[in-house]
């Protein structure tokens, strides 16, 4: 007989996923031929209703693979994909899209990705209802057909062809497909597709993040077609985000980070009228989420503000520069109670405005700023550093030197914020990594006067003089709430104008710094060293000693000469307070200082440009190896050495240099001359440094003498004498108080001092005796003072 097939009844729903597995192709064979084979409604309705059972199947199980095939099927059937070729909109198509707009409403949780193929849909269902409408014509593309084809159109295809519709039948067949369109306009179809963004508040929290990052993938490719862009997505886009704004924030912060990303992108497009857009609609989105506040340990303003920061750091335009301006100037002028987390990114909006070349953006940035400081100052403590530096970058537009001059004044009021309120940056923003009583200088004062070293080191002249006043006045009004090793930090800053890294590379603007800027701040740094010597000795003494040695050392005679007079105001300042140990180290530094300038080079130098000179002879070499002073190069800058030999040096030398540069000139060819100029340049740049050299020990010098006997001394002691004698002062009035630090020197001190003096002296004399290399020297360009030389 016939075998008997046993039959087992499915009880669980378990069962429903292997059989699914096993069946899900020959069903969606035979739903989808029987689909666009027939046109019969129930037939039609009953397939659909096929494919939406077998898709909810597909999401409920997680079958990824068959959910997106029967999506994709079903898709197809609506004919509206980008590629898709129609010949007229049937109700079969109509019905199809319905159905497909219900499973995104009934199954939009378990979609995922499958929420790509729906959107695309949706988005060419609004462009198709705009072209039944007649308004979007330019969408709708008619290629003339072949014998034994339909006539044919694409939705949301560029026209590259503008005579491509002008025949008659192509016109008619236009026609048609246009009023089939017309179809998907019907009340049923646009509130069932409103239902999906409506809607979104219900999906979970996984969902409602793939249906934002598949809508924006969408809304990209709107957003560049070739006709003109559409912006329906990116509408519905700000439509979700009102709804879906009672979220909590774990929640939205997964949504914004998409979301932020998109309005990123958009915000930077080349096309000015869709960046304007999203600005705008960044602007509504931000004031309604800055309406609701922030709770405490929250930065979620951070977040959606954040676009502003990145359209205004990549989008040139000045439309749309000026745009993020005015945003964010309006969130500050009527959100600012509500603003918290917020400032950073509102600051930083600021900072770049303010480097910007257009007068109106920066003009309204810095009022903004400025009524920010005037207002709201104690809101943004938590964002203090960011606004300074804002400010700094105000300062250092030099196209605006008033806002600059004003910003600096800024900086200068929140330094007094700083003083009068130290408490409040204690309190605000614990740092682990910050020890308490060291947070008002890391957040408060730290922030002022490092961006008002940079002020110093990148503006021109006017305006970093400005601010290296300002700078020098805090230090030395507040200085005394600073502890000791805050100084550490302070004088790396100071120090900062004098890094030959940051200095100019053109030598013009080199000397110019040099002369102003450098030459202005080691002044004001001795100044506020002898102001707080009891606390800046014991742990900056050996710094300070070590800038001016490096000061005295630059190829600049204004600067050099600088660092031996602020040696000498150091000393004579404060030696009343300095010990042995402090005496030493000012001995020492003498002794390099004299080591470092002395021009040994001046005995031993021959001229690039003068091949047939003969050597000299040797110069006489010294009794001693020190190499302190350097009175020979002083006596050509108009050094006295004290004796009388060297005066008949004098006297023979200027006669020899003269017979020697006219026999010179004589005797000399084209050849010569030529030789001599390409050797010019490198002889300057050598005599150059020799005379600076020559000034330095000359000014030390004359610095030894007023810190052993106190400027002009003798000088006041004679005057003095003399007013007496003449009966103006009475004889038993008391002389001048005596103020040189002879009294407070050991006698090795002193005669470590003398020890320099005397070594220069020997200098000075065998540069003297050295007849023949003086004139060498002469007839090369080098020129002092004729009458010492």
């Amino acid at each position: 007989g016939r075998k008997q097939t046993s039959f087992t009844r499915a009880r669980h729903v378990e069962h429903v996923k292997p059989m699914f597995k096993s069946t899900w192709r020959p069903i969606l064979v035979a739903l989808s031929v029987t689909l666009r084979e027939t046109n019969d409604v129930e037939l039609v309705r009953a397939c659909l209703d096929g494919l939406r059972c077998s898709i909810r199947i597909a999401c409920v199980f997680g079958l990824e693979f068959e959910r997106d095939t029967f999506i994709l099927s079903i898709s197809q059937f609506t004919l509206l994909t980008v590629s898709a070729g129609i010949t007229e909109m049937k109700p079969k198509n109509i019905e199809t899209i319905k159905t497909l707009v219900a499973i995104a409403h009934t199954d939009g949780n378990y979609l995922q990705k499958s929420w790509h193929e729906v959107l695309k849909v949706v988005s060419q269902l609004e462009l198709a209802q705009l072209i039944g409408a007649g308004v979007k014509k330019q969408y709708l593309v008619g290629p003339p057909s072949s014998a034994g084809t339909g006539s044919s159109a694409k939705v949301g295809a560029p026209k590259s062809d503008p005579d491509a519709l002008k025949s008659s039948s192509d016109l008619k067949k236009a026609a048609t497909i246009q009023q089939s369109m017309g179809e998907t306009g019907s009340q049923s179809v646009v509130v069932a597709v409103d239902r999906i963004f409506t809607g979104s508040i219900r999906l979970d929290a996984d969902a409602i993040v793939d249906f934002v990052h598949w809508l924006c993938k969408v809304s990209m490719v709107e957003l560049n077609l070739a006709p003109g862009p559409r912006m329906f997505s990116l509408q519905k886009l700000v439509e979700i985000s009102y709804y879906n704004m009672d979220r909590i924030r774990l929640e939205w912060s997964r949504i914004w980070e998409v979301l932020g990303n998109h309005f990123n992108e958009v915000g930077c497009l080349d096309n000015q009228d869709v960046s304007f857009f999203a600005v705008d609609s960044l602007r509504q989105l931000a004031m309604k989420f800055l309406e609701r506040g922030e709770l405490p340990n929250f930065r979620f303003q951070k977040d959606f503000l954040r676009p502003f920061e990145y359209i205004m750091k990549r989008n040139k335009s000045p439309t749309i520069r000026d745009m993020v301006v005015r945003c964010v100037a309006q969130m500050v002028h009527s959100q600012a109670i509500n603003i918290k987390s917020g400032w950073k990114n509102i600051f930083s909006v600021f900072h770049l405005a303010a480097s910007d070349h257009d007068e109106g953006i920066v003009e309204l940035a810095f009022q903004t700023t400025a009524t920010i400081f005037e207002k709201f100052f104690a809101a943004t403590i938590d964002s203090f550093q960011d606004a300074v530096k804002c400010l700094s970058e105000f300062a250092c537009n030099a196209a605006f030197p008033d806002t600059s001059m004003e910003a600096i004044r800024l900086i200068r009021h929140c330094a007094r914020h700083v003083a009068e309120a130290p408490q409040v940056f204690k309190d605000h923003g614990v740092d682990e990594n910050v020890s308490e009583g060291d947070r008002v200088w890391v957040k408060g004062w730290f922030p002022v006067l490092f961006e008002l070293s940079c002020v110093v080191n990148r503006c021109k002249l006017d305006v970093r003089t400005r601010g290296l006043t300002v700078m020098f006045e805090i230090i030395k009004t507040y200085g005394n709430a600073f502890q000791a090793h805050w100084w550490k930090d302070l004088f790396r800053i100071v120090f900062r104008i004098f890094d030959d890294m940051k200095l100019p590379e053109q030598q013009q603007e080199k000397a110019e710094w040099m002369t102003t800027t450098c030459n202005h701040a080691l002044y004001a740094i001795v100044d506020v060293f002898t102001q707080y010597y009891d606390i800046l000795s014991p742990v900056l003494l050996g710094d300070m000693l070590g800038q001016l040695h490096w000061c005295v050392q630059r190829d600049n005679e204004q600067l050099a000469r600088s660092g031996t007079n602020c040696l000498e105001n150091l000393v004579i300042s404060n030696g009343h307070k300095f010990n042995e140990t402090t005496w030493d180290e000012i001995c020492v530094e003498v002794k390099r200082i004299f080591h470092s300038t002395l021009p040994h080079k001046l005995l031993t130098w021959r001229p690039a440009a003068v091949p047939d000179a003969q050597p000299s002879s040797p110069a006489p070499s010294t009794t001693t190896t020190s190499e302190f002073g350097s009175d020979a190069d002083l006596s050509r800058v108009g050094v006295k050495t004290g004796a009388g030999r060297d005066q008949d040096h004098e006297g023979e030398s200027e006669s020899l240099a003269s017979e020697s540069t006219i026999d010179d000139f004589e005797e000399s060819g084209v050849g010569k001359m030529k030789s001599r100029k390409n050797g010019h340049d490198h002889n300057q740049s050598a005599f150059s440094n020799f005379l600076i050299n020559c000034v330095v020990q000359l000014e030390l010098i004359q610095a030894i003498d007023n810190i052993v006997f106190f400027p002009a001394i003798s000088r006041k002691n004679d005057e003095y004498n003399l007013a007496v004698a003449r009966g103006k002062i009475p004889s038993g009035r008391p002389s001048p108080p005596e103020q040189a630090m002879y009294g407070r020197l050991s006698s090795r001190h002193l005669l470590a001092l003398v020890d320099c003096l005397l070594e220069s002296h020997r200098f000075a004399r065998s540069f003297n005796a050295n007849s023949e290399q003086r004139v060498v020297l002469q007839k090369a360009g080098f020129r002092g003072n004729r009458s010492r030389i």
